[in-house]
């Protein structure tokens, strides 16, 4: 089976500082890039400073709207331009708190691509919707309104993160065992559509992952990584995290 590049995204939300960004940068800098890449995705108006520190830098979200009348919007070719890699797209509290559907996540994801972005696709479910087990219905939607407006071919420059909307900031997490089915769930749904597409999509997992329990989480076949969310803010917490996905 074709080994797959790990990845650690560091999402600090609305967190941070410069003085975060100096103290993280210096604790993961030895990190072996060849072993993981580790990103930091900060608030945008410290994406500068997170480039210069020298590491992988991406945004929280990128407007759908390439340029125009958008007050307070993020323009996707300007973040490219100042040296960003990464851009989340569908991000739960994007979706939950400002209302985004999947034909805005979509879009976003387009515009992303088309300024040459690699878009981080966030998928997941609330409580209730497990409860009442639609994860895969719900999942699946998210995802093929992606592959309908783009086509698969758009999944081969991307990134999943599957992060089940209950196990974020609540201390929750999935066992490795429900990631797992998950993940596998989303990488035979691609298969689908494009096996070789499948088998080299990173697909990370983010829910209150911590130093404690990600070597387990990272363990699993079809989980590369993952999308982290408070312990990004601890240096080192984070640094453990990401050695633990060296594998």
């Amino acid at each position: 089976m074709l080994k797959r590049k790990p990845m650690v995204a560091g999402n600090w939300k609305m967190n941070g500082s410069l003085e975060l960004v100096q103290s993280i940068s210096s604790t993961v800098k030895n990190i072996n890039n060849q072993d993981v890449e580790v990103v930091v995705i900060p608030p945008t108006v410290l994406l500068s400073d997170v480039i210069a520190s020298g590491v992988v830098a991406g945004v929280q979200t990128v407007s759908e709207h390439s340029e125009g009348a958008y007050t307070g919007e993020v323009q996707a070719s300007l973040v490219k331009s100042l040296g960003a890699t990464y851009t989340l797209v569908g991000h739960s509290e994007r979706r939950s708190i400002f209302g985004e559907s999947n034909e805005d996540v979509a879009n976003k994801f387009a515009q992303a691509q088309a300024n040459g972005l690699t878009p981080i696709l966030c998928v997941g479910e609330t409580e209730s919707q497990r409860e009442q087990a639609q994860t895969e219905e719900v999942v699946a939607e998210q995802i093929i309104a992606v592959i309908d407006k783009l086509g698969i071919a758009s999944l081969a420059n991307s990134v999943i993160a599957y992060e089940p909307v209950w196990a974020i900031g609540t201390g929750k997490t999935a066992t490795p065992e429900q990631a797992q089915a998950v993940h596998k769930f989303i990488r035979n749904l691609v298969s689908k559509y494009d096996a070789d597409i499948s088998e080299t999509l990173q697909i990370l997992y983010g829910g209150s992952v911590n130093e404690s329990n990600s070597e387990l989480l990272f363990a699993q076949a079809d989980i590369d990584g993952g999308l982290i969310g408070g312990a990004s803010l601890k240096p080192e917490s984070f640094k453990v995290i990401c050695e633990s996905a060296k594998g």
